[in-house]
């Protein structure tokens, strides 16, 4: 069935269905500054050398060693957004024993989503190389993304990571997590206010779409989205484990009551059925 660019914009544009998301930004901004505030935080660490490669580092209050690594890539269609407005994902986790680690990357149009996408694989190997100065476990990371960042959590458990560097692991990432995230961006075409900031072509949309690749060979991906969420993103949720199977994406879900900025505050919020599923992925539980 054809749609028309009204359709495609109503179904992609979530600032439109939460008409308080404004309060939720604020909200994540006002937390986030009071954890840098008083966390213990290891902050604007460069990973590499383009613009935006910094990551911040939180560990847990009482510091151990072989900690099990949790990395966040942020939302905001690849073109919003800070690692600054989620470092409240990080308590709910440190809390546990976690070791949190928070990466930027630039935006576009200033570059494409096929160069966030490497920017990623570069934050990635610099965890994997340098995490243990942390007392992180190089060898138990987990990647949890949320929208955009969801995208980009799928593609880094897709990665073939020889290809990065010879030193790396083939599972460097053991386990990911996306939330709300974009599986295939091939619709994306069709979305008018996104069309001048990511300049997709046909063919960049189908490369850089993990649920047009074929299921990584290693480690599970568990994909959420929220019940208000739209008729897309729920297709969307369902496009990786559709493309991937139930092997590789052993939970595919929708989280009742939940849209697409309070989603991820129930992630990291300690209690939450959310919460505890991410925390299973990320400390093996």
């Amino acid at each position: 069935m054809k749609h028309d660019a009204a359709w495609y914009d109503a179904m992609y544009n979530n600032r439109a269905m939460v008409p308080d998301h404004a309060h939720h930004f604020a909200q994540w901004k006002t937390a986030s500054a009071q954890v840098r505030d008083q966390e213990l935080g290891f902050l604007d660490i460069a990973y590499g050398q383009g613009p935006n490669m910094g990551l911040d580092v939180f560990p847990p209050p009482v510091a151990g060693k072989s900690m099990p690594v949790l990395v966040f890539i942020h939302g905001g269609y690849w073109r919003s957004l800070d690692k600054s407005d989620f470092s409240f994902i990080a308590p709910s986790f440190t809390h546990q024993g976690a070791l949190v680690v928070v990466v930027n990357y630039a935006l576009c149009p200033q570059v494409t989503i096929a160069q966030i996408c490497l920017q990623m694989t570069e934050a990635l190997a610099w965890v994997w190389r340098n995490i243990r100065q942390f007392g992180g476990d190089r060898d138990r990371i987990s990647v949890i993304g949320h929208s955009a960042g969801g995208h980009l959590a799928s593609m880094m458990l897709a990665c073939q990571w020889k290809q990065v560097g010879a030193d790396l692991p083939a599972d460097l990432v053991k386990a990911a997590m996306t939330v709300s995230g974009v599986h295939d961006l091939r619709p994306l075409l069709h979305v008018d206010f996104l069309e001048n900031d990511l300049r997709l072509t046909p063919a960049e949309a189908l490369r850089v779409s993990p649920a047009c690749m074929p299921a990584p060979k290693h480690g599970k991906l568990y994909a959420v989205a929220g019940g208000e969420e739209s008729a897309e993103f729920l297709r969307q949720n369902q496009s990786i484990r559709d493309a991937w199977g139930d092997k590789r994406v052993p939970l595919c879900a929708v989280a009742p009551s939940l849209h697409h900025f309070n989603i991820v505050e129930a992630m990291a919020q300690s209690g939450h059925s959310l919460h505890r599923v991410a925390s299973e992925l990320v400390l093996g539980e």
